[in-house]
């Protein structure tokens, strides 16, 4: 039997009573439960990148213990639904999800990982509250899973997906601290390399070489697959069903605006349409130099 991580990683689960939080929940409970991890169920109102309470004045102080106040009866709900769960539980109540406030329960609980459920393509808030806090939680490099309500909640996944291409990477140190979860769960690993027009089997082994060398997956062989498409984000999709993945793996990279841009854009239409859960993982801003050397060499 592989060994338990050495820390006890904490999920962070964005918390509600409606299905996609509450269906996030359940997946983060199962998930806690294979790898000796622990919950919060954190309950927030807004995801902004400043806290509006600043922007009026010395009132600001005061509302803000008012909307906390006028919260008693979801934080006893919420601490009712913790004592349901099959993991160990806390809740951890905020007005407004802001970087510091991410930053703040990222070092208390690490390592740590956020999880939030994604509503389905009808739900009123498809594109709102689960959006703004992906996107406030990749800006800050921290590990995100976002679970759609169509992933099965009664057992943790054990098919891992990597979307990879040709450029070498290191995992930044919150995804280190996911090794061991992803080495106590993973029983097959796919590394999926699309390329555009031409069947491209140079980057797909180069792009298996990044991952070998990144450390993500030393527990496995990974097997390699290559698709085609020009839509990069639609050849994930057709990859994830073709190896029929229980979650994916997608890396975000420090890297130039535009190419930001594009990578954000990817993201952001997995984490739309993908049916399994979709890991979001920060890598470091920049590759050890030996690593960088022998990813080259590897190329030439």
């Amino acid at each position: 039997m592989k060994p338990a991580p050495a820390m006890p990683l904490t999920l962070i689960v964005l918390s509600g009573f409606y299905e996609p939080a509450r269906h996030a929940i359940r997946y983060a409970d199962t998930l806690a439960q294979a790898v000796h991890g622990q919950l919060v169920l954190l309950h927030v109102n807004r995801a902004s990148l400043f806290d509006p309470y600043e922007l009026v004045g010395a009132v600001g102080e005061k509302y803000h213990r008012q909307e906390l106040a006028a919260q008693t009866d979801t934080v006893a709900a919420l601490r009712q639904l913790a004592h349901t769960l099959h993991s160990p539980a806390t809740v951890e109540m905020a007005t407004d999800l802001l970087p510091d406030i991410a930053h703040e329960l990222a070092t208390r609980y690490s390592p740590a990982l956020f999880v939030l459920g994604q509503p389905d393509e009808d739900h009123p808030d498809h594109e709102g509250m689960a959006a703004l806090c992906a996107e406030l939680l990749r800006a800050g490099h921290y590990p995100v899973l976002a679970v759609p309500t169509t992933a099965p909640t009664d057992q943790p996944p054990h098919r891992f997906l990597i979307a990879a291409d040709r450029e070498p990477f290191a995992l930044g140190p919150a995804a280190q601290a996911l090794r061991p979860v992803l080495a106590l769960l993973g029983t097959a690993v796919v590394v999926a390399h699309v390329s555009e027009g031409v069947v491209d089997d140079d980057g797909c082994a180069a792009a298996l070489h990044a991952v070998r060398r990144s450390g993500l997956v030393e527990f496995q062989t990974p097997e390699l697959r290559g698709y085609l498409d020009s839509d990069y984000a639609e050849g994930l999709l057709t990859a994830t069903q073709d190896a029929a993945a229980d979650v994916v793996i997608t890396l975000v990279r420090q890297r130039s605006f535009m190419s930001d841009l594009f990578h954000r854009s990817v993201t952001a239409r997995l984490l739309e349409l993908c049916p399994v859960p979709v890991l979001v993982l920060p890598t470091a801003a920049e590759i050890p130099q030996a690593d960088a050397s022998a990813a080259a060499s590897a190329q030439a």
